[in-house]
């Protein structure tokens, strides 16, 4: 049975990830999007280096150091899934929904496991492929627009966003064995660093400092924090409970939207709620073991396979 303790951690972990999306909608009004992104990376990235720091003035063990074969896989993660995909996300936040975002960013899962059948031939089990079809689905109900017939062009770029991060997990997972602090400070920094400057090259004016210093410490805490928090609870209950916890950040999303903004539910979003927890539920209830670790959440699995007709236990 889990310790209370780091069940807390990782419910806390979860519940200050679930809250980038609507908090950085806020934002959105006041800072340009793509140097939101940057700053939002940036606050990750020092947030985690602070944390680094602390533990290692504590004595605690550090992870494995990256070294050169590590560069192409983390250069790779860091342009999909910590430069582009943000960049996407906050694209699609200013015309979506907060909850209705929170709810779209379910489907990296969906498109971290696709990614993993077919470029690593990672056994998918009908259990997941049922998930993956009843979040999918429910993508698609997000994504349509009623009044216009047509696909919504911000669910669109967040699910594009989401797929970036299944590109990054992908890309990850090749050097999962490592550090993973040291994988988020440099995602963070670096992917940091080059919106911010991106965006100020395509004209974006730098925010007053009650914006700017809330977008540093919205990325330190919803995504530096939450990371930390994870791998604390992960040293007690273990990844796999850790992630299942960690799972439930974009509906602790979904709820902070609605205290926020208040908004009534669409019809859409009622129809594709069922769909998206059912999908969920049978995703992070499969015992299915795979690493991916991105700054804005560290998600690492490892754990047992239970396929259909036949049993056995590796893990990555």
């Amino acid at each position: 049975m889990a310790r209370p303790y780091p069940v807390l951690l990782a419910v806390l972990g979860a519940v200050l990830f679930g809250a980038s999306a609507p908090l950085s909608k806020v934002l959105l009004g006041e800072v340009d999007p793509v140097l939101l992104a940057g700053l939002l990376y940036l606050g990750c990235g020092i947030g985690l280096l602070i944390f680094k720091l602390l533990l290692r003035a504590s004595g605690a063990a550090g992870g494995v150091p990256l070294d050169r074969k590590d560069v192409p896989w983390l250069a790779g993660a860091v342009l999909a899934g910590g430069v582009a995909a943000p960049i996407a996300l906050m694209l699609g936040l200013r015309s979506t929904p907060a909850a209705t975002a929170s709810l779209l960013l379910n489907f990296e899962c969906v498109a971290t496991t696709i990614l993993a059948a077919f470029l690593f031939q990672e056994y998918i089990g009908k259990r997941i492929w049922l998930a993956v079809g009843l979040i999918t689905l429910a993508s698609a109900v997000l994504s349509f627009s009623g009044s216009q017939f047509g696909l919504s062009p911000g669910a669109l770029a967040i699910i594009l966003a989401c797929v970036l991060w299944g590109v990054d997990n992908n890309l990850t997972r090749n050097i999962s064995s490592k550090d993973p602090l040291s994988i988020g400070i440099v995602k963070g920094l670096v992917a940091g660093t080059f919106s911010l400057l991106l965006a100020l090259a395509l004209g974006a004016r730098l925010p007053g400092l009650q914006a700017f210093a809330a977008a540093m410490l919205l990325g330190s805490l919803s995504y530096g924090l939450s990371i930390a928090l994870f791998i604390m609870a992960m040293r007690s209950i273990g990844a796999a409970r850790t992630s299942a916890w960690m799972g439930t950040a974009p509906f602790a999303g979904v709820v902070i939207s609605f205290i926020i903004f208040r908004a009534t539910p669409s019809t859409t979003f009622l129809i594709a709620l069922p769909l998206m927890a059912l999908g969920a539920l049978l995703l992070f209830g499969e015992e299915h073991a795979h690493t991916h670790i991105h700054v804005h959440g560290t998600i690492t699995h490892e754990h047992m396979h239970a396929h259909d007709d036949h049993d056995h236990g590796h893990e990555h």
